[in-house]
């Protein structure tokens, strides 16, 4: 494996499975050192730490367990990140929070209005809360990435899934503003459209069983998406040759958006 990302560092919100564990694992494998903040209890510790293990020199990466989300720990989730890499900075933030409420908008319990607020800020204003709070505190380095993970559910609705859904969108939203903004500095700003992937995220959908079905059904490629393949578009983000693509949204899904 060419370590062609030794000597940068990255920042991942929700490292510990899925996605964004697909993507520290790959970027680990380039050289790239990481800072992973995840949430976990302490049953699901254990096989978090199992996993983490399996990173390329995983005792160079800090892994912190704490609520991303809780705007009161973001000072001292900041002041962990900036001790680690003393007077380094980060070249990756990849935004990979899944924390969403998935009540339908009819039926005995339904959606409130705190839950839509909830699900916006954690999956999707929080983007901007973290990313200014590391402009500011001078921890990411001019050029950096920033990247994110949105959904064809942003603009397709299914039952259960419309504070999601309206959370991708207000991400994909601040998306385009933070390009247009931070570029100045170097900054840039996607988000990265996967197809379904069968991850933990996704088995807490209802009916995720007939939407793998339903993917399995339109897609070309006729398979679902793997968060390796996710993975894999994150590191490519990281290479120089992208450093012209800004403000957009990259698909990833083999063609499945396309039915």
């Amino acid at each position: 494996m060419v370590k062609d990302l030794e000597g940068t560092y990255g920042l991942i919100l929700g490292g510990s499975s899925g996605l964004g564990y697909a993507s520290a694992k790959k970027c680990a494998a380039h050289g790239m050192k990481l800072i992973l903040i995840y949430r976990a209890g302490r049953i699901q510790q254990d096989s978090i730490n199992k996993r983490f293990e399996k990173l390329e020199n995983f005792k160079d990466h800090l892994f912190i367990n704490a609520d991303a989300t809780n705007v009161s720990k973001l000072n001292d989730l900041l002041d962990q990140a900036e001790k680690y890499l003393n007077g380094a900075q980060l070249f990756l933030f990849l935004h990979s929070i899944s924390k969403g409420n998935l009540k339908p908008m009819t039926g005995e319990t339904t959606l409130s209005t705190s839950d839509f607020e909830q699900t916006i800020f954690s999956m999707g204003t929080s983007l901007y809360s973290w990313a200014q709070a590391l402009r500011n505190a001078n921890l990411l380095a001019n050029p950096s990435r920033i990247l994110s993970f949105t959904s064809e559910g942003n603009h397709k609705p299914m039952p259960g899934y419309a504070a999601v859904s309206a959370a991708k969108a207000t991400l994909e939203a601040i998306t385009r503003n933070m390009a247009l903004e931070f570029a100045s500095e170097f900054i840039t700003t996607n988000c990265i459209q996967a197809g379904v992937t069968d991850t933990e995220s996704l088995q807490r959908i209802p009916m995720y069983e007939k939407l793998k079905e339903n993917s399995l059904k339109r897609n070309p490629l006729g398979r679902l998406t793997l968060p390796e393949d996710v993975a894999n578009v994150v590191y490519l983000m990281c290479r120089p040759e992208s450093a012209f693509i800004n403000g957009t949204v990259l698909k990833v899904d083999g063609g499945e958006s396309l039915t």
